[in-house]
């Protein structure tokens, strides 16, 4: 598999299980304290031959994510499940632990940013779908990602993202309908 788009990882090791999975050339942010110097790599990636975005399910992945997001409207987007991004031990989580299929499963599942935002699923939709307050929210908001593959996210991060993607109404009521029916049968 051969991808056209240059992909954002964090660091070395992410380049090399990428490598492993497609045949895809990467920019490695180092870490999450981007500097001008990588931003402006990106930012020319983008025009010439396209961007994915492809950091770790975890808080300094999102901020990462955010940062290039925010400087350089318009990437497209791949993520990964945390259950498909843990180190063995489960100490760690990163893209470097994932399996070849699951990297190219998330290379699959890539979504472009959308620059004007169309507010199809309302906040108050997430509320009264139990994704924002009670006790399952997180665990919901969690499935709700896996199945739509945007990745877990925070409820406000949820609303952005659904928007960003211009996920439909119609995608988001069959998944959240999904992880309903799964709730009920593991009761």
């Amino acid at each position: 598999m051969k991808i056209k788009e240059i992909i954002v990882v964090e660091g070395r090791d992410d380049t090399i299980a990428i490598q492993r999975a497609v045949e895809a050339d990467t920019i490695e942010t180092n870490g999450s304290a981007i500097n001008d110097e990588i931003l402006e790599r990106i930012k020319i990636a983008k025009e010439k031959r396209g961007v994915i975005i492809f950091t770790d399910p975890d808080f300094p992945g999102e901020k990462i994510r955010k940062t290039i997001s925010t400087c350089i409207p318009g990437c497209k987007h791949a993520f990964l499940p945390k259950e498909e991004a843990l180190e063995k031990n489960g100490k760690g989580v990163g893209v470097e632990h994932a399996s070849v299929e699951a990297i190219r499963k998330a290379l699959e599942h890539v979504y472009e940013e959308t620059i004007e935002l169309k507010e199809e699923i309302t906040f108050d939709d997430l509320i009264d779908a139990g994704l924002i307050g009670g006790s399952l929210a997180k665990a919901r908001r969690n499935r709700l990602g896996q199945l739509l593959k945007i990745g877990y996210t925070n409820g406000k991060q949820l609303h952005k993202r659904l928007q960003m993607f211009q996920i439909s109404k119609e995608a988001f009521m069959n998944a959240l309908e999904q992880v309903l029916q799964e709730e009920k049968r593991n009761v």
